[in-house]
């Protein structure tokens, strides 16, 4: 057998071979892996409002709520209800009509606090109520106080230590509504009394 007869299989391997790894390489680009995806999404879905971020907000909930939260005798809004939300927590929020599905006494705040998975600071979210502070005693807490988060609202907030930004003595509101941008969310906490008004 001649030379280029033997070097011609082993040119043709070769070739084959550097057209399989610049097609694998090709593909690379659009492979998101699946925690990315998923960040990318919720990314897409959500923005910052009033100075928060709320990129990783879980918009919808389970519907359980703290160990001790006492359920609101005569709430200005009642379950099954409906109310306008006037708050703008998250895109779409503002204007949309609510149907009310828990209504509980409580204090509820607004924090700052650096989440436990590295993120930048979190300034004035909205809302934690008391019951989802870890050890927070019977007596509200108030502006400037420390307390460890056990809400888990958004990445990064179960654990972390925040600061009381604000604090009040109200009626907090679970709530279904659909967003002005078509997103339907169910569940949401917390939305306070004075963020609803009456559908008109």
């Amino acid at each position: 057998m001649s030379t280029k007869k033997r070097w011609k299989p082993l040119t043709l391997v070769a070739l084959a071979c550097l057209i399989l790894v610049l097609g694998a390489c090709g593909n690379t680009k659009d492979a998101i892996p699946a925690d990315n995806a998923n960040q990318s999404e919720s990314t897409e879905n959500t923005g910052s409002m009033d100075g928060m971020d709320h990129v990783s907000m879980d918009h919808n909930g389970s519907g359980e709520v703290p160990e001790g939260l006492k359920t609101a005798e005569n709430p200005t809004y009642a379950i099954g209800t409906q109310a306008i939300i006037e708050s703008d927590h998250m895109p779409g929020m503002k204007g949309a009509t609510a149907t009310i599905v828990g209504a509980y006494d409580t204090t509820v705040y607004s924090i700052s606090y650096t989440p436990t998975n590295g993120g930048p600071e979190v300034k004035d979210h909205k809302w934690v109520i008391h019951e989802e502070l870890k050890d927070a005693g019977k007596e509200p807490l108030q502006p400037g106080d420390k307390a460890v988060v056990n809400a888990d609202h958004m990445e990064g907030m179960k654990g972390a230590t925040a600061v009381i930004d604000s604090a009040e003595q109200t009626t907090v509101y679970m709530v279904d509504y659909t967003s002005t941008t078509g997103e339907e969310v169910k569940n949401h906490k917390w939305v306070t009394e004075s963020e609803l008004s009456p559908v008109k």
